[in-house]
C-alpha cells in the first residue's frame, strides 16, 4: 500500500495487559508501531522496560511482531510496566495501571536524539508523561524532531494521570491532536472553556496551538476530522466487537499514514475507521493479517 515507507515511531507507555485470560503486549507505542509496520511504514515503539523476566518477554513480542527493539532503554531498578484489564459485555475496557514502572524514567539520550532527528513522525501521548522525567524526555524528543515531521499527540486520558500543564504543553507541540468524545468534555473543564459543540471545540484547538488537524474519535459512532480548511465525519463500521484495546491506536496509525500521503480527509476518516473496526473485532491490540494481506483482511470490514 506504501509507495515510499516512512519512519514512524511510537512513543511512550510499553506494558503488559493483564487481562483475565492471560497477558498481552500493549501500550500505545507498541500497538501504534506495529500497525504503521503492516501498513508498509517502519514502526518503531520507544520506550523503558525493566531488567526483569517481563521485559525479555516483551522484546522476543516485538521481535516476533517484526519491530525494532533498539530504542526500547532497559531500566535496572524499576520494573516493566503492567496494566490490569477488565472488559465489560460491550467490549469496552477498564484499566488499573501499575506505578513507578520503567517507562516513568524515559531517559534523553543521544540515541534517541538521532532517532527523533530521522523520524518523519511520531504519536505521543499524556499517560507516558505522568513523571516529571518522561514529561521532560517526552517533550525534548518531540522537540528534536524535524520541521516537517508530523507530531501527533493522542491524548489518551487514564485514570488522574493527566492535568492541564501537560496536555498544554503537548499540544503546543503537536501537528495534530487526536482524542475521543469521552476525553472533550474532561479537557473543557480543565481548560475552562465554554465549548461543548465538538466542531467548535476542535477549531478553538487549531486556532489556539497552530495544529494542521484535530480528529475526535467517537467509539462506534466513528470519528470527525477538522482542519484549517474543512471537517468531515465519517459514521464508522458496524463489527462485532471482541475488544477495543488498540482499536484507537491502529485508527492514529492509519491517520499517520494517509496524512504523509497526502490523502483526502474523506479518505483518511474512512480508512482509519476501518483500521480501527478491524483491530476492534479481534482479540487484543496486535491482530495478524488473513492471508491474502490487509486488502484481503479489510474487505470483511465494510
Amino acid at each position: 500500500m506504501a509507495d515510499h515507507r516512512y519512519k514512524i515511531v511510537g512513543l511512550g507507555e510499553l506494558l503488559w495487559d493483564l487481562f483475565p485470560a492471560g497477558k498481552q503486549l500493549g501500550g500505545a507505542p507498541a500497538n501504534f508501531a506495529y500497525i504503521a509496520s503492516i501498513l508498509g511504514d517502519e514502526g518503531i515503539p520507544a520506550s523503558r522496560l525493566g531488567s526483569d523476566d517481563l521485559a525479555a518477554e516483551a522484546n522476543r513480542r516485538l521481535a516476533e511482531l517484526n519491530l525494532n527493539t533498539n530504542f526500547i532503554q532497559t531500566d535496572p531498578t524499576h520494573p516493566t510496566g503492567t496494566v490490569s484489564v477488565e472488559v465489560d459485555a460491550a467490549g469496552q475496557p477498564r484499566f488499573r495501571i501499575s506505578d513507578f514502572v520503567a517507562w516513568d524514567f524515559l531517559e534523553w539520550t543521544p540515541q534517541w536524539q538521532q532517532l527523533a532527528a530521522s523520524a518523519d513522525a511520531v504519536c505521543f501521548g499524556s499517560l507516558a508523561q505522568r513523571s516529571e522525567q518522561s514529561h521532560a524526555t517526552i517533550l525534548n524528543f518531540v522537540r528534536a524532531t524535524r520541521p516537517d515531521a508530523i507530531r501527533v499527540f493522542d491524548v489518551n486520558l487514564r485514570q488522574h494521570f493527566y492535568n492541564a500543564q501537560v496536555l498544554s504543553d503537548s499540544m503546543k507541540l503537536a501537528t495534530i491532536v487526536k482524542l475521543n468524545h469521552e476525553e472533550l468534555p474532561k479537557i473543557v473543564d480543565l481548560f475552562n472553556l465554554n465549548l461543548q459543540h465538538e466542531e467548535k471545540f476542535a477549531q478553538h484547538l487549531i486556532a489556539q496551538y497552530n495544529l494542521k488537524l484535530v480528529c475526535l474519535t467517537r467509539g462506534n459512532g466513528g470519528s470527525l476530522l477538522v482542519s484549517q480548511e474543512k471537517s468531515t465525519s465519517h459514521p464508522g463500521f458496524r463489527v462485532k466487537v471482541a475488544d477495543t484495546v488498540g482499536a484507537g491506536d491502529a485508527f492514529t496509525a492509519a491517520l499517520v499514514h494517509e496524512y504523509l500521503r497526502g490523502a483526502s480527509p474523506d479518505r483518511t476518516n474512512e480508512f482509519a475507521n476501518r483500521l480501527g473496526a478491524w483491530v476492534a473485532s479481534q482479540v487484543g491490540a496486535t491482530p495478524v493479517l488473513k492471508p491474502g494481506g490487509l486488502e484481503k483482511t479489510l474487505a470483511e470490514i465494510a
